[in-house]
């Protein structure tokens, strides 16, 4: 079986000051891939999370733990199915606190996903 003919990699001699300039504006991407986009005008490919949008993925799961939705949605629908579900200003409260925590989790989903905000 022929082997597909290999292109050698090309290298390129940096500066450190050239070098620190580049992974700044790189904010996080691979400096290859970096270089690659700007010099090709392509489209970045994620392959990695930045570290910005690991902490905000952070602060989601750690938001999601502390929140206990789960668990709090489990009891309201099985009250809801009960029909026990008293609907007071207390359960319109938690209601809405709720549904405030998961909008303030989806908000940081999507920074952190780099997707459109929109609703």
């Amino acid at each position: 079986m022929a082997r597909k003919p290999y292109d050698p990699p090309f290298s390129l001699r940096l500066s450190f000051e050239e070098r620190a300039r580049l992974e700044q504006q790189a904010d996080g991407t691979p400096l290859g891939a970096y270089i690659r986009e700007r010099l090709l005008a392509e489209p970045p490919r994620r392959s990695r999370i930045t570290p910005a949008d690991r902490q905000a993925l952070i602060q989601l799961l750690g938001g999601l733990g502390q929140s206990r939705i789960a668990n709090n949605l489990n009891q309201l629908a099985k009250q809801a199915n009960l029909g026990t579900l008293p609907v007071t200003p207390d359960t319109e409260t938690a209601l809405a606190e709720a549904a405030a925590d998961i909008a303030a989790m989806r908000q940081m989903l999507v920074k952190a996903l780099g997707l459109d905000a929109a609703p």
